[in-house]
């Protein structure tokens, strides 16, 4: 059975008798709070409507009227004081003065009157008290009633107009302007502080505007400061065509900037909308803009002064709040019910299942070739027997797995790695530690009977930072021979390319040696028990057979082939030649562009009909720390410059000559 159909067994399991009494009592307390919801709504929702439209076309009224009230209100009491000023006769200037003081005391939310009246030409009346106390320059209102000879104009050929001057003096302040007799026009600029204060925060959201579409009151100023225009939206323009002059509806619409802040829509929404398809409304187009309309309960006013308008809105979902509130609570009661017949019904089928699917998921782990696993015994009964079972299990598949190469036999067991040889385009490593013999024997000399436990320690910490090298560049440890390390690329893994795979090789072997050179440089001179190392390595590329070799006992994951006996020779040379890494010209044809590289002398090689050029690994190409020549890598290792000459290595085999005596045979 493959992996994945055991994998399907085990989510059938998963549904138990538990969860299916826990989904039933779910369904029964859902329908049953949600019924109790849904009616309880249904009953109030009626009343909650009335009172919302009533609530909301009360107060879009009482602004109305306050507004109109306080708009006619300095409208009259400027032209009286126009009149008045107009009756008096220029040189009256102490007459003119008293006038004009008398009526910003008495009016003094008006900051300034202009007017222009045919002979007279223009004149201006500043409230000094009212700029000083709002820290403001006088001369403001002069700069702006220039900025308004459109408006003038306007005034002039008879509207009545009233605008936004708060984007001017970033203060609360409207003018008005008015038609004056025989062609003039006045111009009163006054504070709206008053009037914003029936304009407040709050559920209901109310603003007045002038026909231009030109906010000019709402509780959030930064809208009226900046000049906001919602002249474009078509809530807007449906309200200036009304013939009704005051009136309230249900729309659904997009509503722009006289969108309350925070709005979002109710958490009931299948309710919602089953009450959207009961109750009649309007609905209008909204803006080409990625947003979602609106729905509002929306009442306006048109005031008989200067075409202004009065909107108050209330968001539908605000007036069902309560009823939001209500389902809250019961979704708070549904969810302790549930809860509380999960912890009854599911207690002891989970004393069970959490188990058993810890010991599953433990099963797939050492399916996958992860034997550290942690399991804990849930009690003295058959599961927990079972699972400290499984736990020694796994403790000695994770020992075992210690003595093997643990990543080949994964693969084996899952089918990747077949039984025979395959030729594979590789890159053979071997490594060994130099004066190993006599670091042995120096061992056995200081600790006596403690040496092997000293030897093995000491390697241990040695072979962790070599393997650890060649496992991040994607490579297998083939063997440890004593202190030797064998490793291949591009055989049960694959970089993608011989020439890849070359290069991690390689790339391992300057790893190693950074490595070995932070180990000993931690190491303390002298300390018999953690010596200095210094090691040889040899690489070389070509085709080789990897597969599973042994008997039916006993078998392991390895390359054979001449490309592994020339690494191994190569390796060898390390010592003669002084320099710590050397390459076949195989692996450096593949890779030599990626490193630098000193060609070292050629060596004859027994079963080999041409001498085999080989190479010292010096640095990465382009690298700028570290050595850049063979001498440079000698200092570093402190390695001694070698007389060619008088190399002579393993004599006795005959395996291979060095130099110039190599090529004279």
């Amino acid at each position: 059975m493959s992996s994945k159909s055991k994998r399907r067994d085990l989510d059938k399991i998963r549904f138990s008798i538990g969860a299916k009494l826990i989904t039933i009592i779910s369904i029964i307390v859902v329908l049953s709070l949600g019924s109790i919801t849904a009616l309880v709504s249904w009953l109030v929702q009626t009343d909650l409507q009335i009172s919302a439209e009533e609530n909301n076309f009360e107060m879009n009224r009482r602004s109305a009227l306050e507004a109109e009230a306080a708009l006619v209100n300095v409208r009259s009491n400027s032209r009286i004081f126009i009149q008045t000023i107009n009756s008096q006769s220029p040189n009256m200037t102490n007459v003119i003065r008293q006038s004009t003081d008398f009526f910003f005391s008495e009016n003094p939310q008006i900051s300034a009157v202009f007017f222009i009246v045919p002979g007279r030409g223009e004149q201006l009346f500043v409230n000094e008290r009212f700029f000083l106390s709002k820290e403001m320059d006088a001369a403001m209102a002069r700069s702006y009633f220039d900025s308004q000879r459109e408006a003038l104009g306007r005034s002039v050929r008879g509207e009545t107009l009233l605008q936004n001057a708060a984007p001017h003096f970033e203060r609360p302040l409207l003018v008005l302007f008015f038609p004056w007799q025989n062609g003039g026009v006045g111009g009163v600029l006054f504070s709206s502080d008053s009037l914003n204060e029936n304009f407040g925060s709050g559920i209901n959201q109310s603003f007045m505007l002038n026909s231009d579409g030109d906010i000019l009151l709402s509780s959030d100023f930064a809208l009226v400061k900046e000049g906001e225009n919602v002249a474009g939206l078509e809530v807007f323009r449906t309200i200036l065509d009304s013939p009704s002059r005051n009136r309230q509806q249900l729309l659904e619409a997009y509503f722009g900037v006289l969108q309350q802040p925070g709005s979002n829509s109710g958490i009931f929404t299948p309710l919602l909308e089953s009450i959207k398809s009961i109750l009649p409304f309007k609905k209008t187009e909204t803006n080409d803009i990625d947003e979602e309309p609106t729905r509002k309960f929306v009442a306006y006013t048109k005031l008989g002064v200067a075409g202004a308008v009065v909107i108050t809105s209330i968001e539908f979902d605000k007036v069902f709040e309560g009823i939001y509130a209500t389902t809250r609570r019961n979704i708070y009661l549904t969810i302790s019910v549930l809860s509380i017949s999960v912890i009854f019904i599911w207690f002891f089928s989970k004393s069970i299942s959490i188990p058993l699917r810890a010991l599953a998921k433990a099963a797939r782990k050492i399916e996958g070739g992860e034997f550290d696993i942690e399991l804990r015994s849930a009690g003295k009964d058959e599961i927990g027997v079972l699972t400290s079972s499984f736990k020694k299990m796994s403790m000695a598949l994770n020992i075992f797995g210690r003595f093997t190469n643990k990543e080949i036999a994964v693969k084996a067991m899952r089918g990747e790695i077949k039984p025979g040889g395959l030729p594979k385009h590789a890159t053979i490593f071997f490594s060994d530690i130099r004066e190993f013999t006599a670091k042995s024997e120096s061992f056995t000399k200081y600790f006596g009977a403690e040496a092997s436990d000293k030897i093995v320690y000491w390697l241990n910490s040695y072979f962790t930072q070599m393997v650890e090298c060649v496992e991040k560049t994607n490579g297998v440890v083939d063997k440890f021979i004593g202190d030797a390390v064998m490793a291949h690329w591009g055989t049960a893994y694959s970089a993608g390319s011989p020439r890849k795979d070359a290069f991690n090789a390689v790339k391992s072997a300057l790893m190693m040696r950074k490595a070995l050179y932070y180990l000993n440089k931690s190491r303390k001179v002298g300390d018999p028990a953690s010596p200095l190392i210094r090691i040889g390595c040899g690489l070389n590329t070509g085709i080789v057979t990897a597969g599973q070799l042994g008997s039916d006992l006993r078998m392991e994951y390895t390359v054979i082939g001449d490309p592994v006996n020339l690494a191994s020779r190569i390796e060898a040379l390390t010592n003669p030649l002084k320099a710590d890494i050397l390459i076949s010209e195989d692996t450096w044809n593949l890779v030599g562009d990626r490193f630098i590289c000193q060609e070292m002398p050629s060596v004859s090689v027994k079963g080999k009909a041409k001498p085999v050029r080989i190479f010292a690994v010096i640095n990465f190409a382009g690298e700028p720390k570290g050595p850049q020549t063979i001498g440079e890598l000698r200092d570093l290792l402190g390695l001694e410059a070698p007389e060619l000459d008088n190399v002579n290595v393993n004599e006795d085999e005959k395996k291979y000559k060095i130099g110039t005596e190599a090529k004279n045979e």
